[in-house]
């Protein structure tokens, strides 16, 4: 497998000071550069940067998946499946309000993957995954 190059996202958050809190001290990530209007985060290698926009009247939109809501869009990281479980760990005794709890998908098969999705403080959706086997990952 090659090397993976670091991602960069930026999001929209109405209440960076709230958002700011939960990427730092909730999911632990290390704080970066900032300004008035954003803030950069080290989300396990890549940056993450939220930036201020004004609230949106939106809905949250899902589609089905294995029986479940899957929120669009959402972002997230694969990790590796340890760090995945000792993480998912961290944020269930976090009191963490998952859209859809950790679980395992195609266990046993080609592809099994572990994933979890929960929502930051503005609404952005965020998957958290795992793959047994990452060399698996774009596996059909």
């Amino acid at each position: 497998m090659q090397n993976i190059t670091p991602f960069h996202v930026a999001i929209p958050v109405h209440n960076l000071d709230e958002c700011r809190t939960f990427y730092r001290d909730v999911l632990e990530c290390e704080e970066g550069r900032s300004a008035d209007h954003w803030v950069d985060f080290n989300l396990f290698g890549h940056q993450l940067v939220i930036h201020y926009k004004p609230k949106s009247e939106e809905e949250l939109h899902t589609n089905p998946v294995d029986g479940k809501n899957v929120p669009v869009p959402h972002y997230g990281v694969v990790l590796p499946w340890e760090t995945f479980e000792s993480f998912s760990k961290k944020l269930e005794a976090k009191g963490i309000d998952f859209v859809i709890e950790p679980y395992i998908r195609f266990k046993g098969e080609v592809g099994e993957q572990a994933t979890m999705f929960f929502l930051d403080p503005a609404g952005n959706a965020l998957e958290f995954k795992a793959f047994k086997d990452m060399g698996q990952l774009f596996a059909k």
